[in-house]
């Protein structure tokens, strides 16, 4: 099995001096160089065939039993030094202190058809960022995290991608419900796989501690490799380094609202550097509209990191990071700017992705109003976002006495005997084909264009559970059905309508469905 290794991080930032692997603080370092811990009976349960090839691999290579060593923990590659890394962050509004890769382990880097991934497991053993915690992970959670990953690249949002899930075969106690009761689950390992896993918190940890020259050679390092646009180092260039990390940010974000999706858990140490969605959680995608839905149990009372707060949450995040980066700087005016052109922005990208949703693809100084009655009908009663959107697409512009048929399968109940709701419906579907008149689309044209933004199929948490439970059991079968299946979520794939449904009954309460704990 071949990699083409070509470290940069543990090789061009400073290391902690420390190599012993016990909890501290680390200072004056970006890393601290670790060994993944050896487990007892490791199984590779299902690999993913693109990030395979992505990173240069065979079919065969990962049936090798090096494979299955090395993407476990249980063998380090050759001229390689695994390492975890130290950031700080704000959690829930609180600076949190130094957090670090308390559960994840970079293997290495590697570089395949000009394109550079960075190999990451999560699940393999303590760090010295660990704190209290064992720096293991459970199956259920690392089937979420694998499917969604691999789901949110396919559906065209920024992402970390996954190449492979693993059981341990160690046993892991967790308290799901932090109710005092744990009990032991097995313990699995994903390969975690993106160009950096570099996020807000390794540049603020190191402005906190006024560690300047280690911020200005992290940031150097970043722009060096991944802001390739930005010319050599100068206050000028850190303030366009800071504006590029605003603009992916922002369409991170938009295509989170786009898709329903809501990340549950954005604190700053989960931002990524490069705008890519990075640690899978408590997450969860909106089923019944709302903009106050939030899928983190532990959130669930200020509800700051709710559907309708993510774009806030975001330039609340960048914030922080223009306070570390301010000594690099030296001035407010600059990144005070791109702070306040990222809610004119996010305004602008907001409306034009709306209407891309509901099919207008030229300018009216009507929309956002259309818009914004919209989604107060959507607010009216429970109604799905994923099936709304996308059989939204077979209204016929010519038809508007039509449109609630259309969209009646979005409702979790049915709003007959509610006549303002239905008035508030009727009316909006009128002015809809009245704005649908002026563009030039046909309905089939129309349909096309929308269906291309309105997924058919996304990871709802009842589809994440019904994985682990059959998995527990040992039969990784629905892992497998559901990561086809979510390949092509734009697609009508009319062998798998069954997942083109409203959440059941049974899940709109059950552990794991509706509300998820950080440990999940």
């Amino acid at each position: 099995m071949k990699l083409n290794i070509q470290d940069t991080f543990n090789k061009e930032l400073p290391a902690d001096p420390i190599t012993e692997n016990y909890v501290r603080q680390v200072e004056q370092a970006c890393f601290s160089f670790v060994t993944p811990t050896q487990t007892a009976n490791p199984e590779i349960i299902h690999i993913s065939p693109e990030m395979l090839e992505n990173l240069g691999l065979s079919s065969d290579d990962a049936l090798s039993e090096e494979f299955k060593k090395i993407f476990t923990g249980n063998l380090v590659l050759a001229n390689t030094q695994p390492y975890a890394m130290c950031y700080g962050g704000h959690q829930f509004g609180n600076w949190a202190g130094q957090l670090g890769d308390g559960r994840a382990i970079n293997l290495t880097e590697i570089v395949h058809n000009d394109k550079r991934w960075a190999i990451q497991l999560k699940g393999a053993g303590k760090t010295p960022y660990s704190r209290t915690a064992d720096g293991l992970a459970v199956l259920r959670s690392s089937i979420r995290e694998y499917l969604c990953s691999e789901a949110m690249f396919h559906l065209g949002v920024p992402t970390t991608r996954a190449l492979s899930l693993a059981l341990s075969g160690d046993e892991v106690l967790r308290d799901v419900l932090y109710n005092g009761n744990p009990a032991y689950e097995k313990g699995a390992i994903v390969s975690r796989i993106a160009p950096s896993f570099l996020r807000f918190g390794n540049y603020q940890i190191l402005a906190v501690r006024n560690d300047i020259e280690t911020l200005k050679t992290l940031v150097n390092y970043t722009i060096k490799h991944f802001y390739l646009e930005i010319e050599e180092p100068s206050k000028e260039n850190y303030l366009k380094f800071f504006k590029k990390v605003a603009e992916n940010s922002l369409e991170m974000v938009i295509h989170w609202q786009r898709v329903g999706f809501v990340h549950g858990v954005m604190n700053t140490d989960n931002m990524s550097i490069l705008g890519l969605t990075i640690d899978y959680g408590p997450y969860g995608w909106l089923e019944g509209y709302d903009y106050g839905w939030t899928p983190n149990t532990t959130d669930s009372q200020h509800k700051r990191y709710r559907y309708g707060n993510q774009p806030n949450i975001v330039l609340w995040n960048l914030y922080q990071l223009a306070n570390a980066l301010y000594p690099l700087i030296e001035e407010t005016e600059g990144l005070e700017q791109v702070l306040a052109d990222f809610g004119t922005n996010f305004e602008n990208k907001y409306l034009d992705m709306m209407r891309s949703k509901i099919g207008l693809f030229t300018q009216d100084e009507n929309d956002q109003k259309l818009i914004q009655e919209l989604e107060n009908n959507l607010h009216l009663t429970e109604t799905d976002m994923t099936i709304f959107y996308r059989n939204l697409s077979r209204f016929q512009k010519e038809k508007p006495e039509q449109g609630i048929t259309i969209i009646q399968d979005a409702f979790y109940s049915s709003i007959e005997e509610f006549p303002k709701i239905t008035e508030a419906w009727t009316k909006w579907f009128e002015k809809y084909s009245l704005r649908l008149q002026l563009e030039k689309e046909t309905d089939t044209e129309r349909a096309e264009k929308m269906n291309l933004v309105n997924p058919k199929y996304v990871l709802r948490n009842y589809m994440a559970q019904l994985a682990i439970d059959a998995a527990d059991k040992g039969d990784y079968s629905l892992i497998n059905e559901l990561f086809n299946l979510l390949k092509n979520p734009y697609s009508e794939q009319e062998d798998q309508k069954k997942w083109f449904a409203k959440r059941p009954d049974w899940a709109r309460n059950k552990v794991g469905c509706s509300m998820l704990s950080c440990s999940s």
